[in-house]
């Protein structure tokens, strides 16, 4: 099994250490790792942190750069470098835990996957949070009828997930990943897992930090995604 970690950066350099480690330590599960970086137009000394990673060719690492367009076209570009089985988002603020990609392992062979699109693990940083109500289901019930909140691990399918990309207007460099997941509701549903596989140390410039600052500054891109939700019937029981 080979699993697809995708990490879009900006000026932090100093952050990648950590989920590097992290990386290799998960490298001794009998899983393959590729590791795919954009340098979304850092300032810092991002690309030669990342080559020293590579000279060491403990894991595979690829790395690209490209001028800031934002974190959402930079994974859609990584999404079509992957060659993994699965495929998970790990910002450069984050790291797993120690023995996450033995539990993604093994929940993955157990489960059945005829029409599942990702396995939804917990995140956190100084709490778990929330256990999740179901062990089956979309990410528009998690949040709208099951009373989620937060972010989570999801592990998605490559297969499934190279079907859709992160869709932005008006030249904008963000918009929610909602938009994504809910057209993916409709077709599939997800598993979810009380396990936490992911570490999350929230900087002050982050997307997470900024939500509001987000959705004024990306109108058009909520706009839509807003729009999508009032149109498309999707029922929160499926």
């Amino acid at each position: 099994m080979k699993i697809s970690v995708l990490t879009s950066t900006y000026n932090r350099g100093n952050l990648l250490k950590k989920l590097y480690n992290s990386l290799i330590q998960n490298s001794n599960y009998n899983v393959d790792v590729q590791w795919l970086i954009i340098d979304d137009g850092s300032k810092d000394d991002t690309k030669n942190i990342v080559k020293d990673f590579k000279d060491e060719n403990k894991i595979e690492i690829k790395y690209f750069y490209q001028e800031n367009q934002g974190k959402m076209l930079a994974i859609n570009k990584l999404v079509k470098e992957a060659n993994g089985d699965l495929i998970i988002e790990c910002d450069s603020d984050d790291y797993f835990t120690e023995d996450a990609f033995d539990i993604i392992k093994n929940e993955y062979q157990k489960c059945d996957k005829s029409d599942i699109y990702a396995l939804c693990f917990l995140k956190y940083d100084k709490n778990i949070g929330n256990l999740y109500k179901k062990e089956k289901t979309t990410m528009f019930n998690l949040y709208f009828k099951e009373g989620e909140n937060g972010e989570k691990a999801l592990v998605f399918f490559a297969d499934v997930r190279k079907k859709y990309k992160h869709e932005l207007e008006h030249n904008e460099k963000f918009v929610t990943e909602a938009r994504m997941y809910h057209k993916m509701d409709v077709k599939y549903k997800m598993i979810c897992i009380n396990k936490p596989i992911m570490i999350c140390e929230y900087q002050k410039d982050g997307y997470s930090k900024n939500i509001i600052k987000q959705f004024k500054n990306k109108l058009y891109g909520y706009y839509n995604y807003l729009q999508e939700r009032l149109k498309k019937n999707i029922k929160v029981d499926k």
